[in-house]
């Protein structure tokens, strides 16, 4: 099938997309504002994300009346962020994405709003394939940030082609917004799901780059899928176990733990591993996505246990999921959405027994 665009170059942008620096930072400003008992407001911070680093603090200060200039702000949050940078991890789809785009010389870039000091923060966290970015931008390197086009050009320009045969990859409105101004082609992965709506002017959007097509583009294929799974960077969940929906099919009663390592870009049908002190061991599918029917957008997980001969008790376990199987066709019913099909089952079934996912079935990997 042709492609539906041809793109000569691909630009990331990096919080939120290349790197779950929000997920590591999500609770710095909590406790920076409780010494000044302040709270932060939910709605506020959702219109921050993706904002340049100027607007963004003078916007906190504002907003929550603190007796600071910009300059101080900056100082005494610097080393509470540079600390959590530490721990940022890259997202689902991102590590295999980058390094395959760079092994069939497609030209990459990294264009953020982050102010460049604070990128050479995170940059080490990309290991061996950081150099796979002929181009890094932050914001403080051009005239204006996102969603100003001015960074995707210069990042365009740097990389030696048009910004209209780019593809930019972006997890914020105002990223995307930046993106198509530019010329350039976008593809959204949105680190809120609440805001999904607001992505309509995105060409594409997706849960995660597990998802990312590069023949949509006329970016050569992935041949990395093992008997029709993805190996992935292991998740792990520690979950309850509820009431049985269908078949071995069991909904997770999820707590504050349950989400802890798993990004919110995560949706789909996944294969992996179970432990529990009753049953051991399981094979399992494992599918979660979100509920979109309710006022508050809420995140559903389902359990279906493979090698189960008796009755699942509701009971704690952990699990391992090590294998994308594929994404959901439909979220208007999720529960119906999350239902795990015969295929997924022959699937799941065949390649547990496959040393590159059978590995995973000890205590080591579940720590």
């Amino acid at each position: 099938m042709a492609a539906a665009h041809q793109v000569s170059a691909v630009i990331f942008d990096l919080d939120g997309t290349l790197l779950d620096t929000e997920r590591a930072t999500r609770d710095v400003l909590d406790e920076f504002l409780a010494a000044y008992g302040k709270v932060p407001d939910p709605e506020k911070e959702e219109k921050r994300l993706g904002q340049m680093y100027l607007e963004s603090t003078t916007g906190i200060i504002r907003d929550y009346g603190l007796p600071l200039t910009v300059d101080e702000y900056s100082k005494a949050m610097h080393p509470l962020y540079l600390r959590r940078w530490q721990t940022a991890k890259p997202l689902p789809g991102v590590r295999r994405l980058v390094k395959h785009l760079h092994k069939n010389g497609v030209p990459l870039a990294v264009a953020s709003n982050s102010v460049r000091r604070n990128i050479d923060h995170k940059i080490p966290k990309f290991e061996d394939w950081g150099e796979c970015f002929s181009v890094i931008l932050g914001g403080d390197q051009v005239p204006n940030g996102k969603p100003s086009p001015d960074i995707f050009l210069e990042a365009a320009k740097r990389l030696g082609v048009n910004a209209s045969s780019c593809l930019v990859i972006e997890d914020s409105v105002v990223g995307v917004k930046g993106a198509k101004a530019s010329g350039a082609k976008a593809v959204a992965v949105p680190s809120l799901q609440s805001q999904r709506k607001h992505y309509y002017i995105a060409d594409i959007i997706f849960y995660s780059l597990l998802d990312f097509d590069p023949e949509l583009w006329g970016l050569p294929p992935f041949e990395d899928r093992i008997q029709g799974v993805l190996p992935i960077d292991p998740l792990l969940s520690t979950a309850q176990i509820g009431d049985r929906i269908l078949n071995n099919l069991h909904r997770v009663v999820s707590d504050e733990r349950t989400y802890e390592f798993i990004p919110d870009q995560i949706s789909g049908i996944y294969l992996g591993w179970a432990k529990s002190k009753v049953h051991g061991f399981s094979k399992v599918v494992i599918g979660t996505g979100w509920d979109f029917s309710q006022q508050s957008v809420e995140r559903v997980m389902v359990v279906e246990f493979l090698d189960s001969s008796g009755k699942i008790e509701t009971e704690p376990v952990k699990l391992l999921a090590i294998g994308y199987i594929r994404k959901l066709q439909s979220t208007d019913d999720i529960l119906q959405a999350l239902s795990v099909t015969e295929e997924d089952r022959s699937i799941a079934k065949d390649a547990l027994d496959l040393p590159v996912f059978s590995e995973y079935a000890h205590d080591l990997h579940f720590n």
